[in-house]
């Protein structure tokens, strides 16, 4: 038994590093126009590294020579299945470790929080063989997956609280260049913590914390193709309530945590070995409140089948519907 158990942990260590030392940002998401035909299965890892020093206490950008360089990496298995041509479900669960490189407070590490997303072409319109105009409806839940510590920011892997959102999205493509932009809209739920009374602008003696909403907008341009995708980012996130962070005091789940972020994305799907993609990209915050000025890269390694029948993986141009075929 001992050899088949060091085999088979062998074996999930490799298909572990293969689905996870590859974000969200690339392959199908929720905020790009990309679809995958009906059956037609994306599936992967994706790795993200962000990390900051100076950051925003409220509108004061500081830095923090108690914790220095705070690091945050996640490494995410993440899929999209083509229920129809017009309507995908998309999931992402993801692994999350932070540390900081001074002082005496120790990172967490953990599974965070599991995301669905649902994906809705509603209307396309065609101006020429050229052009078209896409508008999408995209819905999305997330919930934790497990008992992590949200009251330790900026070392905590994340917020705990269950959320539902919707997002619109409109996507005009010119030959291989294309323009998209997209509204959300995210409700939080509250969330416990492990302490009785805690101060915000006021004393609450309870261990339950209100979650404020958050809105977001999402502007990206650029190239798309069958074998190749690159785009511009322009994203902002502003939380509708919260307050800031006190002088010199730790971050605090229900902060107004706003964020505006500039940055490149890019997908390659190998000619050589037909289904594979390779995804990857950066950004950067260049004005927030109450969260670091973070860089942030990811890259992933993504495999798209066919399940409607024992075929070969099918080409990029074969499976995505709204790719330029040319």
């Amino acid at each position: 038994m001992k050899p088949l158990q060091s085999y088979l942990k062998r074996l999930l260590m490799a298909v572990a590093y293969m689905c996870l030392s590859s974000q969200l940002l690339n392959a199908q998401t929720d905020v790009d126009a990309i679809m995958l035909k009906k059956n037609v299965l994306c599936i992967g890892g994706m790795y993200v590294n962000d990390s900051w020093t100076n950051y925003w206490e409220g509108t004061f950008k500081r830095d923090n020579q108690n914790i220095g360089k705070v690091t945050t990496q996640m490494f995410g298995v993440m899929g999209n299945y083509g229920i129809t041509n017009r309507v995908n479900v998309l999931f992402s669960v993801p692994y999350v470790t932070t540390k900081a490189t001074r002082g005496t407070l120790k990172g967490l590490d953990g599974i965070q929080d599991f995301a669905l997303m649902l994906k809705y072409l509603v209307a396309e319109k065609k101006f020429s063989s050229h052009d078209k105009l896409s508008v999408y409806a995209i819905g999305r839940v997330s919930a934790p997956l497990t008992n992590y510590v949200a009251d330790f920011l900026p070392l905590s892997i994340g917020l705990r609280s269950k959320t539902a959102g919707i997002r619109a999205l409109a996507d005009y493509q010119y030959q291989k260049y294309f323009v998209s932009a997209s509204g959300a809209y995210t409700y939080r739920s509250n969330i416990d913590i492990d302490r009785n009374a805690y101060y915000t602008t006021e004393m609450h003696y309870t261990n339950e914390v209100e979650m404020h909403d958050a809105a977001s907008f999402n502007l990206r341009a650029g190239y798309r193709s069958k074998y190749w995708v690159a785009e511009a980012v322009f994203d902002k996130m502003n939380t509708l309530g919260g307050f800031d962070i006190r002088k010199n005091d730790m971050p605090f789940p229900s902060n107004k945590m706003n964020a505006t972020r500039i940055g490149a994305n890019f997908k390659h799907t190998l000619k050589a070995v037909k289904g594979l993609e390779i995804t990857g990209g950066a950004m950067y915050v260049v004005a927030g409140r109450n969260v670091g000025q973070s860089t942030t890269i990811n890259a992933g390694i993504f495999y798209l089948m066919n399940l409607s029948s024992r075929a070969k993986p099918v080409s990029n141009q074969q499976q995505i519907t709204n790719l330029n075929e040319k």
